[in-house]
């Protein structure tokens, strides 16, 4: 049997942040199921498809609110691996939130305040029921993940951020989606060496020559502090992925030699980056 986790709370407290985060790690998201289905869901985590092990319910407000209860006794009665996660706010922030976001709220049938309170007081038992309540009163969207992170990943804070290291040619344009570029043109070029003009920044002799100069080894040796700041601060800041360029001219020397270097730095930051050389071959 595999793991359901039930996201619920106030509106305005963060559910959608909180999905967005269990999305990250993995788990297959169900948004707005009708409660009905709910106890279905088990059907799926217990046939054993890799996809459906761990299952995320995202519960809102709704008409038939006052039949979740009796739909998780349900899946809990199947043997289901449940856990509930209830969001919430108090009234001044939740208020504040919807009025800063101009949407109507779920439970309006007056004012705003009335329409706070009287889903405070519906979901009242249903937080009584919850495994972890977390208050997001005076959390901003990057405390609200990593409290989920902490309490739901099974990696490593520093493996949570997929990260990746890339050599790449300007020649041949420059890749998408990259948070960090760093020019290595300002190196020495052995396409002008005849000898290692055939070989790439994976050999002994190219890696030898462009990391020999004094000017890779102070650029190195200047990177690995500005990493040591840069990582930390990411994965504060709950980044899911990071992807740090490294480009030369043609992407199959100097560029490839700086990133093979710059990997065992990432891994003893405690990340494990994922290498690849875009333009080695061309």
């Amino acid at each position: 049997m595999g793991e359901i986790v039930v996201v619920t709370g106030h509106s305005g407290a963060g559910r959608s942040t909180a999905a967005d985060v269990f999305e990250d790690l993995g788990w297959f998201v169900i948004d707005n199921l009708p409660l009905a289905l709910m106890p279905k869901v088990s059907e799926l985590t217990a046939a054993g498809s890799g996809s459906y092990e761990r299952v995320v319910l995202v519960v809102g407000a709704s008409p038939d609110l006052v039949e979740i209860t009796p739909a998780i006794g349900q899946l809990r009665d199947q043997g289901a691996q449940l856990r509930i996660l209830f969001l919430e706010a108090n009234a001044e922030t939740l208020v504040r939130r919807y009025r800063e976001a101009r949407r109507r709220h779920p439970f309006s049938t007056g004012s705003l305040t009335e329409a706070v309170a009287l889903e405070q007081a519906a979901l009242e038992e249903l937080r009584g029921l919850a495994d972890l309540v977390i208050d997001t009163s005076n959390l901003n969207v990057h405390q609200l993940k990593d409290r989920v992170l902490r309490a739901f990943s099974r990696e490593d804070a520093s493996n949570r951020m997929r990260t990746s290291v890339q050599s790449f040619g300007f020649k041949y344009g420059l890749p998408l989606d990259v948070d960090l570029v760093i020019d290595c043109r300002f190196l020495p070029n052995p396409f002008w060496v005849p000898e290692l003009r055939a070989q790439s920044g994976l050999d002994e002799g190219v890696r030898d020559f462009v990391l020999g100069h004094e000017a890779a080894k102070e650029f190195l040796d200047r990177l690995q502090p500005l990493l040591e700041t840069l990582v930390p601060a990411y994965l504060n800041e709950g980044k899911a992925y990071l992807t740090i360029a490294f480009g030369c001219t043609g992407g199959r020397h100097r560029s490839v030699a700086i990133a093979e270097a710059v990997a065992p730095m990432l891994a003893e930051l405690g990340v494990n980056a994922v290498l690849s050389h875009r333009d080695i071959d061309r």
